[in-house]
Parts: C-alpha cells; structure tokens; sequence
C-alpha cells in the first residue's frame, strides 16, 4: 500500500498520481492536504514519513511545489529515504542504488505526463541489493549525528 500527501502546491497533482494509482489497481491512502488552501508541507511530509517508516506502508509519494520542503520533512523521520525526482532515469536509479522509499516531485516542475511516468518507474523498479549498494546504505545509517 502507497501512503501519498501534498501540500497545496502539489494538490492539483497529487488528484491526478491518485487517479493514475486507482487506474492501475494499486491501494493507496491520502494523509492530505485536501484542498487548494494554503497549508504547511511538514505536515504532510512526516504523516507519510511515519506511515512508511512504521512499515504499514510499502512505500510512499510526496509532492509539492517543488518538492524540496516536503522531502526534507520526511527525511526528518528516521529510517525514510526520501527523494525529489523530476526525471525517469532518477526515479530508476534512485530505486536500484539506494532503495529510496519516499519518491517526492514538484508540483509546480513536473507535468501530470511525465510525473505519472516516474510514478511507475518508482514503484515497479526493485531494489538492487548489490553489495556495494547495501554497504553504502548502511554506512549512511551509521552516521552519528
């Protein structure tokens, strides 16, 4: 199950990925924003960053005007691997190098078209698991802060 939020910069687009989502059978829930009306993106970028990280969800899709803040409030969440994709090559690679679980996007950068594109670039490609990867990945989790 995808956990999906925006605020209202990514609304109007977040509408659309949901459409797309519904279309190709996959369950999903919407932790909000619900309206145009201005609104903050931590919100919603940890609500999906929690629901993620607790595992209930597989994984999860953030957008908002460009989709920088609300990635950043998500990474705030530990075990969350948030990333701003505007392309389909990053989306993949994201996926394969570093397992990322939070795809994020801008809704005032990426049309409905190519974002639905990089929806399911991010959601059907696996997880490499090479070793080069997972080491890396678990050298990021062992950064003390």
């Amino acid at each position: 199950m995808i956990a999906i939020g925006s605020d209202h910069g990514g609304y109007a687009l977040k509408q659309e990925v949901m459409e797309h989502l519904a279309k190709r059978g996959i369950e999903f829930k919407d932790f909000g924003c619900y309206s145009e009306e201005s609104c903050d993106y931590p919100v919603y970028g940890h609500a999906v960053g929690r629901a993620v990280a607790s595992g209930e969800y597989e994984k999860g899709i953030l957008i908002c005007g460009t989709g920088i803040g609300i990635s950043l409030a998500a990474n705030k969440v530990p075990g969350i691997r948030a990333v701003v994709c505007g392309d389909v090559f990053t989306a993949k690679a994201t996926r394969e190098h570093n397992d990322a679980n939070i795809l994020a996007m801008g809704g005032r950068v990426v049309g409905p078209g190519l974002a639905l594109m990089i929806v399911d670039t991010f959601l059907d490609t696996p997880f490499s698991g090479a070793e080069r990867h997972v080491r890396r990945l678990q050298m990021i989790d062992d950064i003390e802060v």
